[in-house]
């Protein structure tokens, strides 16, 4: 039996299991994400983090909770660097993580012993579309598609709808996306700010996002709902998000704990 080491950290409520790379086995990744994310059979997670120590930095390898690969998790992200506060692997107030979307740049905004509020540079949008429409159970959405490191289908709503997680899930595996999409439902309830929920590619409906947070609060503005900054109200909590020179979204992490998973092939 193998014994995989491991620690538990959310960003507002988007949780996530980091283990460093030299402790997991090279083989079976996906199975193993998918196997310690479970919720009911494993510690249970939306994301296994693998992480490397690379000069002053870190870098991450993430995977979904299905097992696929994802390029970047906005809050799993912040989650690496209080990983690293934390253990000791990176020091100061402004850090770096390396991760399969670029080098990101964060800076502590405040700390309370294992608890974080930190911003982060989230880079500048990809636009794809402002404004388009897709046809979801049987109704015309209208969306705005863009990419922040990950693919992003904001879909903009007067009101949530009740069927909102079949109607996000059929958005995820679209047609119009070959490589799936995360979705949000999105509405703006204020000159700066914006509410929405999330599913995300690979792990579903999840409290918050960071990068769904993003392409949401982005859009908004793109689409004049709204002006920098905005406050994103998610079912987590709030995330601040500023745009100038790149998008800067602030929100928070906290390592919860640390233990051992045991692996029996």
């Amino acid at each position: 039996m193998t014994t995989l080491p491991f620690a538990k950290l959310h960003g507002a409520e988007n949780d996530f299991l980091l283990t460093w790379a030299d402790h997991a086995p090279a083989d079976r990744l996906p199975e193993i994400a998918r196997r310690i994310c479970a919720r009911h059979t494993g510690i249970g997670a939306d994301g296994w983090m693998l992480v490397e120590r690379e000069h002053a930095a870190l870098r991450t390898r993430l995977f979904n909770s299905d097992g696929s690969a994802a390029e970047i998790s906005g809050n799993g992200t912040r989650c690496a660097a209080a990983f690293g506060l934390v253990q000791g692997a990176l020091t100061g107030t402004d850090v770096e993580i390396v991760t399969a979307a670029g080098t990101k740049k964060l800076r502590v905004v405040e700390q309370t012993g294992h608890r974080f509020l930190l911003e982060m540079d989230m880079g500048l949008p990809d636009v794809e579309a402002v404004s388009t429409p897709l046809v979801l159970q049987d109704r015309t959405f209208d969306a705005t598609l863009l990419n922040v490191g990950n693919p992003q289908c904001a879909l903009f709503v007067q009101d949530f709808p009740a069927d909102w997680r079949a109607v996000a899930a059929e958005a995820e595996r679209h047609p119009r996306f070959p490589n799936r999409s995360n979705v949000s439902l999105t509405r703006a309830t204020g000159p700066h700010a914006v509410e929405a929920v999330f599913y995300e590619r690979g792990a579903g409906e999840t409290r918050s996002s960071g990068t769904g947070s993003t392409g949401a609060a982005v859009a908004a503005i793109l689409r004049g709902k709204v002006t920098s900054p905005v406050e994103v109200h998610t079912p987590a909590g709030s995330m601040s998000l500023r745009w100038d020179d790149s998008v800067y979204l602030t929100g928070p992490a906290e390592f919860i704990g640390e233990g051992a998973y045991f692996l029996d092939f």
